[in-house]
């Protein structure tokens, strides 16, 4: 089979006409539909085209063009949207700037993007101090005064849209340049495959800084259905935001990851509108229910590729040992799995994912080398100058066709000599009734080598570190399970609604889950060995049947216990030997027998 598909590589889309444009055409034929609405305000298509010329007109004043980009510091709201449809009128590119995010990033935006303007509110202009960056406050310019279209400005798709800043390896936020090219591919690839027409009600609930902000806007405005904005209270809960999709008759709705599988775990009425519930940002882990009235959608698409690259429909298979899949390749673009070489592996077979196509953005603002090192070459295209972006993720693409994702290839972890995903052990831990949601990382302690920390939401049930080592030994070899599981209320996310694994607590005595049945030590040998097992762990006690790894216990560890049984029994064992008898029972066992063969050859 092809190591690279798209449903249609080649499928046209029109470009003869921008964003602004496509919405301005709405604001002519249907000039009172509601377009943008929340709790406070909302704007019907003839509002939002006035307010958003009058502002694009100041910022032409302020030398904003093409390729010129402009901070936009707004809270989400219909103004938000306002101010990011007046830079593409004026003929920049906007830059989404989350105002939660700490000043100090806010501050580093500021600078390395060189922003000549930033749209904000007053009070955030004050927190910021932006220095030689000319500040707008979209409220005091009063849109009445002159609402004629700003002054046209020669475009095409080769031109920016939109940046954003995604955090990368390199530690340093970077942003990242998207054209129109990638942004009018979306928009049509999500009309025709969501069959989006102005009749739709969507839902915008991701944070502006987010690149899925992005998608949740202007597929909707450019057909003229009108997009709808829960308040802060209501995107955090799962129950308060299903009750809001229901009331407010949403039909498509993106949310992150977490909260989507807090949603399909929820009873909906039968009768709700909602016909696709869009998920994408991190690794889904769980099918949906056949009783759900709408199908669920899981996306995947890094920010340098115009939010979605693949995408498909879950189906309701609660009983698959695999994780639900991240679909094909949309319109346009072209996915391949290339092994170390940068060589097509065969179907099922794991590689890095590598993208093509239209979704491409043009690059990094003012970093060449990362540019180089990501954006590489396309050998697999026929045409001048075609790249394609290295995305550092795994992934295999199934028999079918759709592909599955493994995960982070820097995510991946060394335990014991084994390369170990942690998705796959959540996956796992996810099976069990007592988790609803759950995170594993990797944490070195004292320079010690890296052990296996699971986090786990309960859901109701009573949960102990046996139970769940019991259970991930179903599915999973032993050196796959975690030394250690702290129970938490609920998993930390950022604010793009991905996992926030720096957040996530220490494992201390007090959160970790201990173990259902202690077994006390028989024998002088067992007494012998818990006590040097407490000991090299640094635990008060250790019963017989506790395993050395699922306590903490490693290779490194393993040769200290050796030579502390060493001293004390004067009998040597092999690190196979702690691998093969992992418990204080298995090992004094092992202990025993070497003793009395010791005693028969003195004998002899």
């Amino acid at each position: 089979m092809s190591h690279s598909i798209s449903n249609n590589p080649d499928r046209e889309y029109p470009h003869d006409k921008l964003v602004a444009e496509l919405i301005s055409e709405h604001a002519r034929k249907t000039p009172q539909a509601l377009a943008l609405a929340s709790e406070s305000q909302s704007f019907t298509y003839a509002e939002l085209e006035n307010r958003a010329n009058e502002l694009a007109n100041h910022l032409q004043s302020l030398g904003v063009g093409p390729d010129v980009l402009v901070g936009i510091c707004l809270d989400r709201s219909p103004e938000m949207v306002v101010a990011a449809l007046a830079v593409l009128k004026a003929g920049g590119a906007y830059l989404p700037m989350d105002p939660s995010h700490p000043v100090a990033r806010l501050q580093f935006m500021l600078g390395d993007a060189q922003l000549k303007v930033l749209l904000t509110q007053r009070n955030i202009a004050e927190r910021l101090n932006p220095g030689d960056c000319t500040v707008v406050i979209p409220d005091e310019i009063d849109a009445s005064s002159n609402p004629r279209e700003p002054k046209a400005v020669p475009l095409t798709t080769d031109n920016l849209a939109y940046a954003i800043y995604t955090s990368g390896s390199t530690g340093q936020a970077k942003a990242v340049q998207l054209t129109y090219r990638g942004l009018l591919n979306l928009i049509d690839w999500h009309r025709r495959a969501f069959s989006i027409t102005a009749e739709d009600r969507a839902s915008q609930v991701a944070s502006f800084g987010f690149d899925a902000a992005v998608w949740e806007v202007w597929p909707y405005l450019t057909v003229g259905a009108s997009v709808h904005f829960p308040n802060s209270d209501t995107r955090g809960s799962a129950h308060n935001l299903r009750d809001w999709l229901v009331q407010q008759r949403i039909t498509v709705s993106f949310v992150p990851t977490a909260m989507a599988e807090n949603l399909i775990g929820l009873e909906w009425p039968t009768q709700t509108s909602l016909r696709f519930l869009l998920t994408g940002a991190d690794v889904l882990h769980r099918y949906p229910s056949d009783k759900l009235p709408f199908v669920l959608i899981n996306n995947y698409g890094p920010t340098e590729c115009t939010v979605v690259a693949t995408s498909g429909a879950v189906s309701p298979e609660g009983g698959s040992d695999e994780r639900p899949n991240i679909g094909r390749p949309i319109d346009n673009v072209q996915v391949h799995i290339l092994d170390e070489n940068g060589e097509p592996v065969p179907a099922d077979t794991v590689g890095e994912i590598y993208i093509g196509g239209s979704g491409l953005a043009s690059g990094y603002l003012n970093r060449p080398e990362q540019n180089a090192e990501c954006f590489v070459p396309n050998r697999f295209s026929q045409l001048p100058g075609e790249r394609l972006y290295r995305t550092g993720d795994l992934g295999r693409y199934l028999p079918n066709g759709q592909i599955a994702f493994v995960g982070r290839a820097d995510e991946q972890v060394k335990i014991r000599g084994f390369r170990i995903e942690p998705n796959e052990i959540v996956t796992a831990l996810n099976r069990h009734p007592g988790v609803s949601a759950s995170a594993v990382i990797t944490r070195a302690d004292n320079g010690a080598e890296k052990r296996l920390i699971a986090y786990v939401v309960g859901s109701g049930i009573q949960l102990t570190r046996d139970a769940l080592q019991e259970h991930l030994q179903t599915y999973l070899p032993d050196y796959m399970v975690p030394a250690v599981f702290v129970e938490i209320d609920s998993l930390p996310l950022n604010s793009s609604g991905k996992l926030d694994r720096t957040a996530l607590p220490a494992p201390t005595s007090a959160n970790s889950l201990g173990d259902h049945v202690y077994v006390a030590p028989r024998t002088a040998v067992e007494k012998r060995v818990v006590t040097i097992l407490a000991e090299l762990l640094g635990l008060e006690k250790v019963g017989i049947d506790d395993n050395f790894f699922f306590l903490g216990g490693h290779s490194l560890l393993g040769t200290q216990l050796i030579a502390r049984i060493r001293n004390a029994f004067d009998v040597e064992l092999s690190l196979r030997t702690v691998f093969d008898s992992p418990t204080a029972a298995e090992l004094s066992d092992t202990i025993e027998r070497l003793l009395t063969r010791e005693q028969q050859i003195s004998a002899d």
